[in-house]
């Protein structure tokens, strides 16, 4: 029995052995083709990997290479089409001046009489420059200002008060731009300007002349007023008791007057006006305000006020009265006629003589 079951032992063991040698085999054979899948699908990626590099190496190769065709197709283009377009702008700048010429010629003709209009009451006929004032005469004489005119009502109360009365017009300012207008059918006439007062509301008007300007700034504006009234010669201030005070202000305003042929008329407007020291220095004589007729404004006030301008026109030769555009004063200068028996009233200009 022992050897013969030994025998059936080994050979179960031997079955065994080649049954897991038979395993084993099979083992290897099984696991051999997932190797060869595994590397035939690392082929095939890295084959579409080189595939789609050189698709996008060839899409950016031909894109520069259409890039540098374009680039130079564009230059070669361009060059033609700028010369054309010069030939073009000669061609048409060589006809457009023959015509541009003959119609200034004859548009010349017909235009210089219109800028001799203009220019002659500034350079044709110079005044300022050549006057003195004429002190005495046959009779004394008094000048009446009438300030502050912005109307045409005013200008019209003033030249029917049936004798000479100075208006002195406001340069334009927002409430009323065209004052310019006032003085174009006006012979006798003055400028009203604007200048630095002690007061903030005073030196609200437009464009009022403030004593910390430029000599740069002072001869623009004044350049501006000869613009807007060719035919003035004289100006005078509106209130201004700062500014005719400060001489160095007072003194660069003279000087661009002096330039535009303006007489300069003090209104007197501050005791501590330096006008006359600067009119003195540059020998003309001092031209001022006597009287102010209507601080008062009563026809019996004014009429009182103009007995002592009179007085003082007998005492020196002339007088100088300023009054403002209101009714009191329009009605008692209308009434004053018995008044001014003694003496000749006159306009500003009046009282210069031309040498």
């Amino acid at each position: 029995m022992a050897p013969g079951s030994g025998k059936k032992r080994t050979t179960k063991s031997a079955s065994n052995e080649n049954g897991s040698k038979k395993r084993t085999s099979t083992a290897k054979k099984k696991t051999a083709p997932r190797k060869k899948r595994s590397s035939k699908k690392k082929a095939r990626k890295s084959n579409v990997f080189l595939k789609v590099f050189l698709i996008l190496l060839a899409i950016v190769l031909l894109v520069g290479v259409g890039y540098c065709l374009g680039t130079c197709w564009q230059r070669t283009e361009s060059a033609p089409k700028s010369e054309h377009t010069k030939t073009v702008k000669t061609h048409h700048k060589k006809p457009a001046k023959k015509p541009v010429k003959s119609k200034e010629k004859n548009h010349s003709s017909k235009s210089k009489p219109k800028a001799k209009s203009v220019t002659e009451p500034i350079t044709v006929q110079p005044f300022a420059k050549h006057v003195k004032l004429a002190y005495r005469g046959e009779r004394p004489r008094l000048v009446i200002i009438i300030d502050d005119v912005h109307t045409q009502q005013q200008l019209h109360d003033i030249q029917h008060i049936g004798y000479p009365v100075t208006p002195s017009i406001f340069p334009p300012y927002t409430l009323s731009p065209h004052t310019p207008r006032l003085a174009r059918n006006v012979v006798h006439y003055m400028i009203h300007l604007p200048m630095e007062s002690g007061s903030a509301k005073f030196n609200t008007q437009s464009k009022t002349l403030m004593s910390g300007f430029s000599q740069d700034q002072m001869e623009t504006r004044v350049k501006e007023l000869r613009r807007l009234f060719p035919r003035a010669h004289f100006i005078n201030n509106h209130t201004g008791s700062v500014f005719t005070a400060n001489e160095v202000a007072m003194n660069r305003l003279y000087e661009a007057m002096r330039k535009e042929d303006f007489i300069f008329i003090d209104s007197r407007t501050s005791s501590k006006s330096k006008v006359g020291k600067i009119a003195h220095a540059h020998g003309d004589a001092y031209v001022a305000r006597d009287i102010f007729l209507d601080n008062v404004q009563s026809v019996p006030a004014i009429h009182q006020q103009l007995k002592k301008a009179i007085s003082l026109a007998k005492k020196h030769g002339y007088a100088i009265a300023i009054g403002h555009p209101h009714k009191a004063t329009i009605a008692a200068l209308k009434s004053a006629a018995p008044l001014l028996k003694d003496v000749d009233v006159v306009y500003v200009d009046e009282i210069f003589r031309v040498e």
